[in-house]
C-alpha cells in the first residue's frame, strides 16, 4: 500500500533536487563523478537527486507501508539508499528554491529507505532544455540498503 505525499514540478537548478529532514538543513556536498553517475548524493539526513535537466521537472513522492516491490522495466535509472528523518517531516525542493515555502511531507520519524526511479531520460533534447523525464521517489521505514545501491543504471552521454 502506498500514499502519494507529493506530485508536482520542481525547478532542478544545477540539475539537483533534494529531500531532507526538516530539522537538519545540511545537504550532501559530494560532487564527485561517481556521485553524479549514480545520480544521488547522500548525507545522514538528506539526499540530493541529480536530474537529467537543469529545468523544471515532474516529481512524485510516495510513502509505502513496507519496502516496495522492485519494478525496473518502467524506468531507466533506479537507485536505493537510506537516511534519517528524526523530525518526521521532510522538505522537498530544488537546490535554489526558497526553503521556507518548499513542500513539507509528513513521514514516520526514523530511518527511511528511499528508492529513486527515473524515466524518460532518453527524451532529453540535445540542448538539454526539453524532455519527458520523470522522477519517482518511494519512501518506507527501514534501514536497508545500508549503502547506495544502483539497481539499474542509465549511462551519461
Amino acid at each position: 500500500m502506498s500514499k502519494t505525499l507529493y506530485e508536482g514540478n520542481l525547478f532542478a537548478d544545477y540539475f539537483q533536487i533534494y529531500l531532507r529532514d526538516a530539522a537538519h538543513p545540511e545537504l550532501p556536498d559530494d560532487g564527485i563523478d561517481e556521485v553524479i553517475a549514480r545520480r544521488i548524493a547522500v548525507s545522514p539526513h538528506a539526499i540530493i537527486i541529480h536530474t537529467a535537466r537543469n529545468m523544471t521537472v515532474p516529481v512524485r513522492v510516495e510513502w509505502c507501508d513496507e519496502r516496495p516491490a522492485l519494478v525496473l522495466d518502467a524506468f531507466q535509472h533506479v537507485v536505493e539508499t537510506h537516511f534519517d528523518c528524526p523530525s518526521g517531516e521532510l522538505v522537498l525542493a530544488g537546490l535554489t528554491d526558497y526553503d521556507p515555502t518548499a513542500p513539507r511531507l509528513p513521514v514516520k520519524a526514523g530511518t527511511l529507505g528511499v528508492r529513486v526511479s527515473m524515466s524518460g531520460l532518453d527524451t532529453i533534447s540535445e540542448d538539454g532544455l526539453e524532455g519527458d523525464d520523470q522522477y519517482t521517489l518511494k519512501l518506507w521505514s527501514g534501514t536497508e540498503p545500508t549503502t547506495v545501491r544502483i539497481l539499474k543504471s542509465w549511462p551519461d552521454k
